[in-house]
């Protein structure tokens, strides 16, 4: 039976790798798969999901006009596809969500999203709002705040090595921009908690 889910965290935790490992479980056993990524990030090049550790994988990128259902439908006539893979999550529309729904609940294909849940102001993106709304499972991807406890939150830092408070929500960046925290720290950071 196929699912939609939402595999989320915050910044360097991993999510790609999971999702190339979980891509290149499918093809070592015969099965194809379909990887899309944001056109919006393209640090490792254009249609290109790469992994901090080193590995990558070529993916069609989407963009927010694209219709997602129709993108896939054409895929699957071309060649059956075991599983769709999406990177960077967060930047999908609400509209393709909810096309991800079709694409299980109608072609029959599941959907493995990865993609951040909250910005650096702890506030959902769009596409992580719906699909906390609609993914059949949702599964964390840990990392650690630099004090040990598990990160949630993600601060964008500014030219002066301080957090930022204010600023447009999609800024593409890695380890020189963003700095996953845990709550507490997070809040520390922004200011929101003193210090002790």
């Amino acid at each position: 039976m196929a699912k939609l889910y939402f595999n989320y965290s915050t910044m360097n935790a991993g999510k790609s790798t999971v999702l190339l490992q979980a891509s290149h479980n499918y093809r070592e056993r015969g099965m194809e798969t379909y990887l899309l990524t944001a056109q919006l990030d393209d640090r490792a090049g254009p249609g290109r999901i790469a992994s901090r550790i080193g590995i990558a994988q070529t993916a069609d990128t989407f963009a927010p006009e694209d219709d997602l259902f129709a993108r896939i439908e054409a895929r699957q006539a071309a060649g059956a596809v075991a599983c769709v893979f999406i990177d960077e999550a967060q930047f999908l529309s609400k509209e393709q969500v909810w096309q991800l729904v079709r694409v299980v609940d109608d072609l029959g294909v599941p959907v493995m999203c990865y993609g951040l849940r909250v910005d650096f102001r702890g506030e959902l993106f769009p596409g992580s709002a719906a699909l906390l709304a609609l993914a059949d499972e949702m599964r964390e991807v840990r990392t650690i705040c630099h004090c040990g406890k598990k990160a949630t939150m993600v601060v964008r830092m500014g030219p002066d090595g301080r957090a930022l408070r204010d600023g447009a929500q999609v800024q593409i960046g890695g380890n020189e921009t963003y700095v996953s925290l845990c709550r507490r720290h997070w809040r520390e950071a922004v200011g929101d908690r003193e210090v002790t």
